[in-house]
């Protein structure tokens, strides 16, 4: 009796409430626990994601280019000392027309040749006021191979007479920077990739797309000499660098 009593108590413990209310708890505690499993499938997939999305690597790249300049300036400073002003003024004038026949003569039109200022000084000397006549002229031109020619030959002048003071010196620029940037961001850029590649082939990771870029100043230095001495400015051959920093998403 005992053993047949006890079957319908367990098979009431087993049964499934069919109550509205049990019911109602039922399908609550059902879509909650659904909830939290799917929820926390869910968060941890974004984590995962989000972990991933992380992974990066920062790297940067070099483009370098030789450019000849294509502008020469040529400032030409010269004087005449003397006790007697309109001696010093008569001295400069002949100058000038010396140093006017001189870049004539090497083809350059009378216009690439313009005075930039003049003036005169005075001291005294063992109780003699002496006068300096000083005058400056310009030359600016395209004709780079022109003006080379003429740096070269600056010492015919100095042989008729001409005292050229220091500071006479001819400088070359390259103005066509903007045409070249384009290309040469474009280089850099493939050159970070480069690298960043070959440290995602020792990680064992894939370069993905680019997350962030940072373009550094592009610089003109001369192609044979320091940046901070001679080939700066009195060289026509250039040499263009700039550097990019680049931030690569990796798989």
């Amino acid at each position: 009796m005992d053993e047949v009593s006890d079957k319908p108590n367990h098979a009431r413990s087993l049964r499934f409430p069919t109550d509205p209310v049990g019911l109602r708890w039922f399908a609550s505690a059902s879509i909650l626990s659904f909830g939290l499993i799917v929820g926390g499938y869910l968060l941890g997939n974004g984590l995962l994601r989000a972990k991933e999305a992380e992974r990066s690597v920062t790297v940067r790249g070099l483009a370098e280019r030789d450019v000849t300049a294509d502008l020469a300036t040529w400032t030409i400073s010269y004087s005449d000392s003397s006790t007697d002003l309109a001696q010093s003024q008569a001295k400069v004038r002949q100058d000038t027309k010396a140093i006017e026949e001189f870049f004539a003569e090497l083809g350059f039109p009378k216009d690439a040749l313009q005075p930039i200022g003049a003036n005169v000084s005075s001291y005294v000397d063992n109780g003699m006021t002496r006068f300096t006549v000083r005058q400056r002229l310009a030359l600016r031109t395209n004709d780079v191979a022109r003006a080379q020619k003429a740096a070269a030959r600056q010492f015919d002048l100095v042989n008729q007479g001409v005292m050229l003071e220091e500071g006479s010196a001819i400088s070359y620029t390259f103005t066509r920077l903007n045409d070249i940037k384009p290309e040469m961001v474009a280089e850099a850029t493939k050159d970070a990739r480069a690298a960043a590649e070959q440290f995602a082939k020792d990680s064992g990771a894939d370069v993905g797309t680019i997350k962030d870029a940072t373009q550094g100043y592009f610089t003109i230095e001369g192609r044979d000499g320091d940046s901070e001495g001679w080939g700066v400015a009195d060289s026509p051959y250039k040499k263009v660098r700039v550097v990019t920093t680049v931030d690569f998403s990796l798989s």
